[in-house]
């Protein structure tokens, strides 16, 4: 590793301190559905080629269990963008809206590269930089190469991703192999143009606008052209889908199996974000996004044709930190020119040997507790979702009140696994609670048999009981799926016992208590 490119800054923070201060910053928690390190399933380093591991253990994108002990950047270099998604309204100089394609600010190759360098330095556990807009990586390569030719340089040991929609990138494979770039992330919501018609209103190729069918079918051949090319060098490719309900909901379990046959390595399928507000095609237009549950059914339903990643956040394309947080505000241009930065490679990779320590011991707590299953041999069949307030590093610690999301784990005899996030209002507000936030909160988790929480006030417990969700607060503070496991086994003691009747949490309307019915 090249540590002669440093940056002076401010004195590198002591790892004791540093570990306070990232502890106190919100992010998500969430872990694999085996007690190892995940790549959208449950794969770990003895299930996959050494030199894939190592490109995967803590990259928070790439690998599930990675995501709530390693954080990730995006510079915001590449405005343009050569094609029009009806879902998409790329806003610049907007800091109140969290979705691709906004950010607050555009950076050339070199603001870039020394925001790079601020966030290292304060966030020791941020092991990747990518370029995903706010408009299209590759439609910019000029600005995309001249950056990872700078964070190459000043520090070689972050990794290097890229988002593009696939059109132009059967033109840049050999450059960004060239770069050192093992992650490429491809968005692909069709791969028939009979669909495509309907989410792509044009593209513009070789110097001329396409449009209708003509276009989806220039787009989808450079997609699958460009992904075949990725995989035939070794790079890790992700999907990303975009699941719109009567559009290409159904089609995307084709889009799942045309990937998977060229050798992308995880699908992320995204609910449409499509609140008027937003400007979109079809935000204005009304067209809905998926429900919690049927984006999990659709994603249920590919996971057996590959990995699937549950943890996307649909980040801005400046996101800073955890995924699930955005500390972007603290790295301006205007702050980072008041900022003496010091690139340390040496103190981030001890922190990073801290991370590492924390993690596997989450992992072995959550072994121990899944041995116990195989004694649950009349508990097939039994399964049920628990929603988990959690600030980061794979604990419960989140206050009810100040949770903007819940973590969702399903449970059953096989163990446990996460399947998704719910977000949510913030139920304390000011030091108050509000009821018309918590009714929010218990539609979004209504599905759910109990929340865990660090802490709960008296008047919220009672609500989430009286809709049937249970209350939980007796694992604060400890790892979420050696939690869940716990609780199962004490929800499966219960039902043998006829305390109480297990039932689907699927239609709230089953809600009459958080006690059920003893069985007949």
């Amino acid at each position: 590793m090249d540590r002669t490119a440093y940056v002076r800054v401010e004195q590198v923070k002591p790892l004791g301190d540093l570990m306070q201060q990232i502890a106190e910053h919100k992010g998500c928690g969430t872990s694999g559905g085996s007690g190892k390190a995940s790549c959208g399933s449950s794969d770990g380093p003895e299930d996959m080629a050494p030199e894939v591991w190592e490109k995967v253990k803590n990259h928070p994108c790439y690998s599930e269990e990675a995501h709530h002990h390693y954080a990730r950047m995006h510079v915001a270099v590449a405005p343009a963008c050569n094609i029009q998604c009806n879902y998409c309204n790329r806003k610049y100089d907007c800091a109140n809206e969290s979705r691709p394609g906004v950010v607050s600010e555009k950076l050339t190759p070199e603001q870039a590269a020394k925001k790079v360098l601020a966030v290292a330095s304060t966030i020791p556990q941020m092991t990747v930089l990518g370029i995903a807009g706010p408009g299209d990586a590759l439609a910019n390569p000029q600005k995309t190469f001249k950056t990872f030719e700078l964070i190459a340089k000043t520090a070689p040991d972050i990794k290097l991703c890229l988002s593009t929609n696939g059109l132009a990138l059967p033109d840049y494979v050999d450059e960004i192999a060239a770069c050192n770039v093992d992650h490429v992330t491809i968005t692909v919501n069709m791969v028939d143009p009979e669909v495509g018609q309907h989410i792509y209103p044009w593209i513009y190729y070789k110097k001329k606008r396409y449009t209708g069918i003509e276009a989806a079918k220039i787009l989808t051949e450079r997609q699958m052209q460009g992904l075949e090319m990725l995989t035939a060098r070794g790079i890790l490719t992700k999907i990303n889908s975009v699941m719109i309900p009567g559009i290409n909901d159904k089609h995307l379990v084709e889009v799942n199996k045309a990937v998977k046959s060229r050798g992308a390595f995880l699908h992320n399928i995204m609910p449409l974000i499509s609140a008027p507000e937003h400007g979109t095609v079809f935000g204005l237009n009304g067209q809905r996004g998926p429900t919690a549950q049927e984006l999990k059914g659709l994603q249920d339903a590919c996971e057996g044709e590959m990995n699937m990643m549950r943890h996307c956040r649909q980040c801005r394309a400046d996101a800073v930190g955890l995924l699930g947080e955005d500390r972007s505000a603290e790295f301006t241009t205007e702050k980072i020119e008041t900022m003496d930065v010091v690139y340390d490679a040496e103190s981030r990779k001890a922190y990073q040997e801290l991370v590492e320590r924390e993690r596997q011991a989450t992992v072995m707590a959550k072994k121990e507790e899944q041995e116990h299953l195989a004694k649950l041999a009349d508990a097939e069949g039994i399964s049920v979702l628990v929603a988990v307030a959690t600030k980061g590093h794979g604990k419960v610690n989140e206050h009810f009140g100040h949770a903007s999301e819940f973590q969702i784990y399903e449970v059953n005899a096989k163990g446990s696994k996460f399947v998704g996030h719910r977000r949510v209002d913030l139920y304390c507000q000011g030091g108050y609670g509000e009821e018309d936030a918590l009714a929010t909160v218990i539609r979004a988790i209504n599905d759910c048999h109990a929340v865990f929480v660090a802490k709960i006030g008296g008047c919220p417990k009672e609500d989430l009981t009286r809709a049937g969700i249970d209350p939980v607060d007796r694992y604060a503070h400890q790892p979420i799926e050696q939690s869940a496991i716990a609780y199962f086994m004490e929800y499966v003691g219960k039902v043998r016992s006829g305390e109480i009747q297990h039932q689907v949490r699927g239609d709230a309307s089953i809600r009459q208590g958080a006690v059920l019915a003893p069985t007949a």
